[in-house]
């Protein structure tokens, strides 16, 4: 005997893609602009997944980023919705991406032994 079903029972729940608002591109592109004129970065990507975007930056023209940038759909992370990674560690979590991007505010100093 055949079964009815429903395909939209058996269909994912359509999930809004996630991006990065005009607000916060310009608070990405403003930081990534200074460190290009001080010659630290020389590059970036951007890129969209399932629950997440994220904001790559390269320091020359390697395959791997030297800092991620992630957006996350609001409440799908536990500890923010914005993590700033490096070479899959993370070095801060925050609900705001100024949160996040404050480790770019502290001078960096060269410490030699």
């Amino acid at each position: 005997m055949s079964k009815i079903v429903r395909l939209s029972d058996l269909r994912r729940k359509a999930v809004p893609p996630v991006y990065f608002t005009k607000h916060e591109l310009n608070q990405l592109l403003s930081l990534y602009s200074r460190r290009v004129i001080g010659g630290e970065w020389k590059d970036y990507a951007i890129d969209h997944g399932r629950n997440m975007s994220a904001f790559s930056i390269f320091r020359d023209s390697s395959t791997r980023p030297v800092y991620t940038v992630f957006k996350f759909a609001s409440g799908s992370h536990r500890r923010g919705d914005y993590v700033l990674g490096n070479g899959g560690n993370v070095i801060k979590r925050g609900r705001t991406l100024a949160d996040v991007l404050s480790v770019f505010a502290e001078r960096l100093r060269l410490v030699s032994n």
